[in-house]
């Protein structure tokens, strides 16, 4: 195998995210009902309770906690924060879809260069951030060289360094 100074390793892809939860059936629940993942087989040889799912190209492997009680509770959302980020067709749709689970999130703006991106940030049941954007409008700009190609469009785009705005929007339940 020949060394590959820019892959190191010859990665290819994100396979899976893999979480601790308390519950390993509200967890499937959240992912399937909210996300879109759906179950697949997880190998017999797993003698340890967890699920695995499958959607948008990554796994999310659900593992039970053997100490539920010591995980972290849900705090408030914060973009800052580790989460795993999803691109999406509308954002107005996940906008209305997140109101009407009455699932409270956090909106933040990233502006540069005339470009705008936006994010939905909120929390599964057991405090993991989720991200959902339209990050694809925003080049991927290698530190080294310059200039970058973007994702979406192939045009040729000068560096950015984008810093984000924050809006919170707290669902309130009655």
């Amino acid at each position: 195998m020949k060394e590959n100074a820019g892959n190191p390793l010859h990665l290819t892809s994100l396979n899976h995210v893999s979480l601790l939860c308390r519950s390993i059936e509200e967890s499937m629940n959240f992912y399937q009902m909210v996300l879109g993942f759906f179950p697949i087989r997880r190998p017999e040889s797993l003698n340890f309770d967890g699920a695995w799912l499958f959607g948008h190209g990554i796994g999310i492997h659900l593992l039970r906690s053997s100490e539920p009680e010591k995980l972290p509770k849900k705090t408030e959302i914060n973009p800052k924060d580790n989460h795993i980020s999803f691109q999406c067709e509308s954002m107005e749709a996940v906008e209305k879809k997140l109101e009407e689970m009455e699932i409270e999130y956090v909106r933040a703006i990233v502006e540069e260069g005339g470009i705008q991106v936006d994010q939905l940030f909120f929390h599964d049941p057991d405090g993991f951030m989720i991200e959902i954007c339209n990050c694809e409008c925003l080049p991927v700009v290698p530190l080294i060289g310059g200039m970058a190609r973007s994702c979406s469009r192939a045009k040729l785009h000068p560096m950015v360094q984008p810093q984000p705005q924050t809006q919170i929007h707290r669902v309130v339940h009655p």
